[in-house]
């Protein structure tokens, strides 16, 4: 008892000198509960909305894939099937439905007003199932042809109002028809845009063909159960479609969503961890000043009988309670921080309603685990040095005596640990199997970073001294007291420069991948791209024919290639061995658009009647040469035997192992219906009119928003900003562990002042002004960040180097340093020295000299 009063008021006295900490604690806690709950809400207002739209048993085309809507396959039952189930025993009503989501919906100025965040644009027939999600609240039903019907959350993101004209660009064609009513979702609205007209409408304009269904909702009689109705039905219609029970369709709904949102999760609490580990270095650091600062006392309390096993208990009692308040706060920020996400995907087009938050049981009970657990564990090195410290050695004030012998052992600890992950580096830099290489990448980059966590007080004198020399000397007395401050305990300089290390490691590593990602697509481009326009759909949207014929008007130039992609043909190889790949169907054109080196034989010759071409890595593995006959059985058409004529080279990026034959030839074996669309057209403008062909193909395919025009230094352009976006991502989630590092330097440096304070108040009696003062811990704090950045910063540059001798492999071969990149955070860790050194300093400053003087 006595024990926990004493940690009590402890805790209460120092309760200033943890609340970084405790904030610490708090942010890397709210960050998991946050991605928890937020994943859980999500999950669960999906889970409602798939329950309250599906039928009892649904009945739909069998083999319907997510590229059939990219492609722009329509896949159909017939309309005889529909009064067939309603003869099938248990069936108490069937509806047919009619839905495409290869539709894009423009409005009279030829925007589209599809969703925001990248979700298709979906029209169906207004039919009884879709009463069971929304309901008309303006308007009416769409009554015919020229009749259609939106969702409330598209009308009011894009401006729409009833009366308005739009125009449907669909697979089958394109229809003009106006705003007639206006539907609201009475469950979660997906995130898509929805268009809803009369059934004949959608039948004909939307898949292609008077009286059929891309579906049907069978409703089953009272008393017949979902699984005794599937059987009906299977028996009946037999094993050529896919049935599914209520619970099945859900399911599979459900696991399309959750495979998204698991990434999602998964990456997010990824970076909660590194919050998490930089974390433990700021409460190892607060810790051990506690306990430095706190010897005379704890000696004391050793003299009058209290025991190790105590001591121990005492600190570790603290560190219980900071983890408890920094995670009980936690816990409630993460709650917050959810309902920041959802606010920030409901502006993305998703909304979530924070009448789902879904707080499972399970969530604060793995905050609250993880952030006393972590707090605990780090604060046990501090607790077991406090209860070692020896109660005379206390009594004379003369702390805790330097271990040189743990110091060799960690040095030489910390050295194998770095030299280990340089030589995993290595094998990983000169790996000739990505796969392999990024085991060995991995493993280098967690033995590199503990080597350096390790062997980081070490290279604190060294780095540091150094630094000094560059920017501290010139400073004169004043930095070479920051210099001496810093050095004075390269334990806790090495720890709080390692917290800033791991974060901005990370940064350099990500930014050399990212640049030389970009660099390499645009030297690749440069080299393998003939075409002058890449004409394509950032939404996955297919090509349709009125594309393709508007494309085909354009002025001033030679050619344009159309490119399909085949899905999952089965190959017979010369071995005898099957092989499923996907062919790139292109007009021969494309050899010129797209400059593919070859190995043998003659790639223009792969487009004649009956011919293809296969790349090198499936060559050698089954022993492939030009001449040779391949059996090809296309998922949606006839088999066919065809000629290899070329063997292309694996040492590409662009089309890398692409299987290329003409699509004529794919024309004599899969029925029109069934052939997919455009996914790329690439086009050659003719000589000196490059300007003239580039206006007159983004005027002819301005009134088709699904697809953009770029030419090569817009795609240049498109591949930077995407790679920049993900990486300003990254760099937003990796804040929080820098900000969590930043809270370590603050804390490092109000802690060494108050330990110092008799030190200050000396220096300050012999002189020193306070404006020196304030310099003097500003310059101690700057040194200690750029030590942090130093390491972190070549660290992080050697795992990228290493990263992308590993996309090498798939292609990307050019290493670009952003050094400006590199220069601006090594600059920006100076600053964030300076800011962190702000009230430290200040408190420094306006220390009362005698008081100070005094304090033992």
């Amino acid at each position: 008892m006595t024990v926990l009063k004493t940690s009590l008021r402890n805790f209460v006295a120092h309760k200033g000198r943890m609340a970084l900490s405790a904030i610490a604690v708090l942010l890397s806690v709210a960050f998991v509960c946050g991605t928890l709950v937020f994943t859980d809400t999500t999950n669960a207002t999906f889970d409602k909305l798939f329950a309250s739209t599906a039928s009892d048993v649904t009945v739909s085309p069998k083999g319907v894939s997510d590229n059939d809507t990219r492609q722009g396959r329509i896949r159909t039952l017939p309309g005889a099937e529909l009064a067939r189930l309603q003869k099938v025993d248990g069936v108490k009503s069937v509806t047919g439905d009619a839905t495409s989501q290869s539709i894009t919906v423009a409005d009279r100025n030829d925007n589209n007003i599809g969703a925001d965040s990248g979700a298709p644009t979906i029209g169906t027939n207004w039919d009884p199932t879709e009463k069971r999600s929304v309901k008309i609240t303006s308007g009416h039903a769409p009554r015919g042809p020229t009749e259609v019907m939106v969702d409330a959350d598209t009308a009011k993101n894009k401006k729409l109002k009833l009366g308005d004209e739009v125009r449907v660009i669909a697979i089958p064609g394109e229809f003009r028809a106006k705003i007639v009513g206006i539907a609201t979702f009475q469950v979660t609205n997906p995130g898509a845009a929805f268009l809803y007209t009369d059934t004949d409408t959608a039948q004909r304009k939307l898949l292609g063909a008077a009286g059929v269904y891309s579906s049907y909702a069978v409703t089953a009689q009272p008393g017949v159960s979902h699984d005794q109705l599937k059987r009906s039905v299977v028996a009946d219609l037999g094993t050529g479609v896919k049935v599914q029970t209520k619970a099945e369709a859900s399911k599979e709904a459900e696991d399309d969503i959750s495979s998204f949102l698991d990434v999602m999760k998964y990456a997010m609490l990824g970076f909660a961890g590194i919050a998490v580990l930089v974390g433990i270095f700021l409460i190892v650091n607060t810790f051990s000043m506690l306990v430095a600062q706190r010897t005379r006392e704890i000696g004391l309390m050793r003299a009058i009988g209290s025991s190790r096993r105590q001591i121990n208990r005492s600190v570790l009692i603290e560190a219980l309670l900071l983890g408890v308040v920094g995670s009980i706060l936690g816990v409630f920020g993460g709650i917050g921080l959810a309902v920041g996400l959802m606010k920030i995907m409901g502006s993305a087009g998703l909304h979530l309603s924070t009448d789902q938050l879904t707080v499972k049981p399970t969530t604060p009970v793995v905050g609250l685990a993880i952030g006393i657990v972590v707090t605990v564990i780090a604060a046990y090195i501090p607790a077991r040095r406090a209860g070692k410290i020896s109660p005379m050695a206390a009594l004379r004030d003369a702390g805790t005596p330097a271990d040189i012998k743990a110091g060799r052992i960690r040095g030489a600890i910390g050295t194998l640990l770095t030299a280990a992950g340089a030589a995993a580096l290595v094998v990983a830099g000169n790996a000739d199997k990505a796969a392999d290489g990024s085991m060995f990448l991995g493993l280098g980059v967690v033995l590199t970073l503990i080597g350096f966590i390790v062997i980081g007080p070490l290279l604190a004198g060294l780095v540091v001294r150094a630094l000094a020399a560059v920017i501290l000397r010139i400073f004169g007395p004043v930095g070479r007291l920051a210099e001496r401050n810093a050095l004075r305990n390269p334990r806790r300089t090495g720890a709080t420069g390692a917290a800033l290390m791991i974060g901005l490691a990370l940064v350099a590593c990500l930014s050399v991948v990212g640049s030389s990602m970009v660099a390499s697509a645009t030297d690749e481009l440069d080299k393998s791209v003939g075409a002058d326009f890449i004409i394509g759909s950032d939404t996955g949207q297919p090509i349709t024919q009125g594309i393709e014929r508007a494309a085909h008007r354009a002025k001033g130039l030679t050619h344009i290639s159309d490119v399909k992609m085949i899905e999952k043909a089965r190959l017979t190889l010369p071995d005898g061995k099957t092989v499923t790949k996907d062919l790139s169907a292109a007009d021969p054109t494309y050899a010129e658009d797209l400059r593919t080196p070859v190995v043998s034989g003659d790639l223009s010759a792969a487009y004649g009647q009956d011919a293809m071409s296969v790349p090198e890595g499936l060559a050698k593995d089954h022993k492939v040469k030009p001449g040779d006959t391949v059996t090809v059985a296309f998922r949606d058409g006839r088999t066919a035997k065809l000629t290899v004529a070329a063997i292309t080279s694996d040492d590409v990026t662009l089309d890398k192992g692409a299987l290329y034959l003409n699509i004529t030839t794919v024309e004599r074996y899969v029925p029109a219906k069934l052939m997919p669309a455009d996914s790329l057209m690439l086009a050659q403008a003719k000589d000196g009119q490059e300007d003239a062909a580039y206006a007159s193909l983004k005027a002819q395919l301005h009134h088709y928003p699904s697809v953009t025009v770029r030419d090569q230094t817009d795609y240049k352009k498109e591949v930077k900003d995407q790679v920049g976006q993900l990486l300003n991502l990254v760099y937003g989630l990796l804040a929080l562990a820098i900000i969590v590092a930043v809270l370590g330097v603050v804390n490092t440096l109000a802690l060494s002042v108050v330990e110092r304070t008799r030190e200050i108040g000396l220096m300050r009696a012999i002189g020193l002004s306070r404006r020196q003062m304030r310099r003097m811990i500003r310059l101690e704090s700057v040194v200690i960040a750029l030590f942090g950045a130093l390491l972190g910063l070549g660290l992080g540059m050697g795992w990228g180097a290493t990263a992308q001798k590993l996309l090498a492999l798939e292609g990307l071969k050019t290493l670009e340093i952003p050094w400006p990149t590199i220069i601006t955070v090594f600059i920006g860790s100076a600053v964030v020295g300076l800011v962190a050194a702000l009230i430290p300093a200040f408190r420094a400053a306006r220390m009362n000299v005698l008081n100070a003087i005094a304090t033992e």
